[in-house]
């Protein structure tokens, strides 16, 4: 039996898209990543980007487990001596672009290198309930149905 390897042009992408209010952040992150690199179908091939664009709402009503929202805390760094800033969850969450929070733990999630940043331009991430791929009929994915820990009960 021969080993199986997808080409570029064999692939066949999807549209997908997530609604994210009340889903815990982790979870949700690690489904999408298995989504952009196509590990959820029976042809990935690790070296080609044979994963579906992934459209994911809601993103500014995403939940954390626990006290994660007022302790985690989001580096980077200026550049120059003590540079050094911070930002918890919380204050990225109300802050101006909350959708950086599920890019985030998404990218960080996924390999890097040239074919990471190429799976990356496959995520769209919106903070509210609308987007602009109407078009294309993503398919809905409910990830709360996945399993009763992916969506956060307060």
């Amino acid at each position: 039996m021969k080993t199986f390897s997808q080409k570029p042009a064999e692939v066949e992408k999807k549209w997908i898209v997530i609604d994210a209010e009340g889903l815990v952040v982790g979870r949700l992150a690690s489904i999408v990543a298995n989504r952009l690199r196509g590990k959820h179908k029976p042809t990935y091939t690790p070296h080609v980007d044979d994963g579906d664009n992934v459209i994911v709402i809601n993103a500014g009503k995403v939940a954390f487990t626990g006290n994660k929202r007022a302790d985690k805390m989001y580096y980077w760094h200026t550049g120059y001596p003590g540079g050094i800033k911070e930002r918890t969850a919380a204050q990225l969450l109300d802050g101006r672009f909350p959708e950086r929070v599920v890019e985030k733990a998404v990218e960080r999630m996924i390999p890097r290198g040239p074919l990471g940043r190429r799976q990356m331009k496959n995520l769209r991430v919106y903070a509210g309930a609308e987007h602009p791929h109407e078009a294309q009929k993503p398919e809905a994915l409910d990830i709360a149905a996945m399993n009763s820990k992916n969506k956060r009960i307060a």
